[in-house]
């Protein structure tokens, strides 16, 4: 295919040129109506390039072919049998895909290390979860993907189950044997999908790890955004294998989706697609020659450790993404939340991640030796500084194993039941109603239907001492919780 064409950001240009004016959204009219004081922000390209794809580009309705031209070229580039492009980010992404796999009441394995997003969606959809529990990393409390074994084990005790969704890379960048997982789906004949979305850039060098179409994957979900280079809420379906129909996830799209499509998010996918192609693999070489310095000199500072090939050669994931730098910062004295809140205030360096052991910083394609010297300069500060920090209450970690919680009820049925709030201490043995997710890094510790613990309650109140942010709990200083009411 030709893939010097951009179909989006042709049909865009053409809008410009033919100087069409619309009379329907967006109220703006291409930015004859934005405030001056508000243009000077964003820049007024950002309006005028603000089209509704219905009567002004293109749509699946009534197309003239824009949209699908463009959806062919990246099925194409990534090697896949069909491309779906979506404006609403990979988190409502992830739920079309399950629900085009799983139906309410149906069974599903999932990822327990999962963000709350797919948590949302076993709740929307109404799907019974088969979890798959990751592989809890102690000395570095981390939890890493799930095994091809754990997977296979599942579905023979779940021989109903329609299908696995599978999230890699983490947030900190380990990776699954996807290929292994895949072929332990199709051997129960249902489909693997692949929450990819910090993976969008893996199909174009060959020294990153396994792209998910590549391995097997029958439908994988990409945030461009993340480690691409398309604007916020840029998420693609990648479709192969007969086992999801495209009609079906097309519908399920749908149904969830909006009709207000954002032609700056189809046009900044349409343009990245074509620079991958062309360009990406000298790009990310560049990325990868860069980051092994900043890894280098950040794995040499004092009271930092790096984790990368380490944890391959231990066995605990089957590769990982050298482009997220991934730093312990225990050693220094403080914890990961504090770190970057540090270098944020001081150094004016938003990290990517935090926990309460580490922060991790995402290279790109985009970086450069000015991005790199800062990002150097503010960890050299931070290991000289550390000590000035102010001491906050320790978070009490819990041992491997204290997460993986009973599940006594269907998600959806408890997050609807008839709830009652009760002391922290007395939701003890209690099923939860409410999701529980500190920020960083957003994967729930509770979800609604698990039976609460002494010991995740112990986790979750010294983790708030220390400033966890739980901004989904009723109450996010986690005094109380919500409970399934007792009959």
């Amino acid at each position: 295919m030709d893939h010097s064409r951009v179909p989006v950001l042709e049909a865009l240009e053409e809008f410009r040129r033919r100087g069409d004016i619309a009379y329907g959204p967006p109220g703006h009219k291409q930015g004859r109506g934005t405030d001056p004081r508000v243009a000077e922000v964003l820049g007024i390209d950002v309006f005028r390039s603000d089209v509704l794809s219905l009567n002004g580009l293109d749509d699946r309705r009534q197309s003239q072919g824009v949209l699908a031209q463009a959806q062919e070229l990246m099925a194409d580039a990534v090697g896949a049998d069909q491309a779906f492009f979506s404006t609403c980010g990979s988190s409502l992404s992830v739920k079309t895909a399950m629900l085009s796999v799983a139906g309410p009441g149906e069974k599903l394995l999932l990822s327990r290390n999962a963000h709350k997003a797919v948590i949302a969606a076993v709740i929307i959809n109404g799907v019974e979860p088969v979890w798959v529990h990751p592989k809890f990393d102690g000395e570095r409390h981390v939890a890493h993907p799930p095994e091809p074994d754990d997977v296979r084990r599942r579905l023979r005790e779940h021989p109903d189950a329609k299908g696995m969704l599978l999230i890699t890379p983490t947030d900190w960048g380990t990776c699954a044997d996807v290929a292994g997982v895949a072929e332990a789906c199709h051997a129960f004949d249902v489909p693997l999908i692949v929450d990819e979305a910090w993976g969008a850039h893996l199909p174009f060098h060959p020294d990153l790890p396994p792209w998910g179409m590549y391995a097997g994957a029958d439908l994988v979900v990409t945030s461009v955004h993340k480690m691409g280079g398309a604007v916020e809420q840029s998420s693609v379906f990648h479709l192969q294998y007969d086992r999801v129909a495209p009609e079906v996830l097309k519908q399920r799209e749908d149904l969830l989706g909006t009709t207000s499509a954002s032609s700056l998010v189809y046009a900044s996918l349409d343009g990245w697609r074509r620079q991958m192609v062309e360009q990406g693999h000298d790009l990310l070489d560049g990325a990868i020659v860069r980051v092994k310095r900043v890894r280098e000199l950040a794995d040499g500072l004092p009271g930092l450790r790096v984790m990368g090939q380490e944890i391959v050669d231990e066995g605990l994931a089957a590769s990982f993404d050298p482009l997220k730098i991934v730093i312990d910062v225990r050693e220094l004295g403080v914890s990961g939340m504090q770190a970057a809140e540090w270098l944020r205030a001081n150094c004016h360096i938003d990290v990517g991640g935090s926990d309460t052991c580490r922060i991790s910083a995402s290279i790109t394609y985009a970086d450069d030796d000015i991005t790199e010297k800062r990002l150097t300069d503010a960890l050299r500060t931070l290991t000289e500084h550390a000590d000035e920090m102010e001491k906050l209450p320790e978070v009490r970690l819990p041992q491997p194993g204290v997460l993986e919680l009973e599940q006594a009820m269907r998600p959806r049925d408890a997050f609807f039941a008839t709830v009652e709030h009760v002391s922290a201490e007395q939701a003890v043995g209690r099923i939860a109603a409410e999701t529980i997710s500190p920020y960083p890094p957003g994967v729930p510790v509770v979800a609604p239907g698990e039976v609460i613990t002494a010991e995740v309650v112990d986790y979750l109140r010294s983790g708030v001492d220390h400033g966890f942010l739980i901004s989904d709990a009723a109450d996010p200083t986690v005094k109380t919780l919500r409970v399934v009411a007792r009959d």
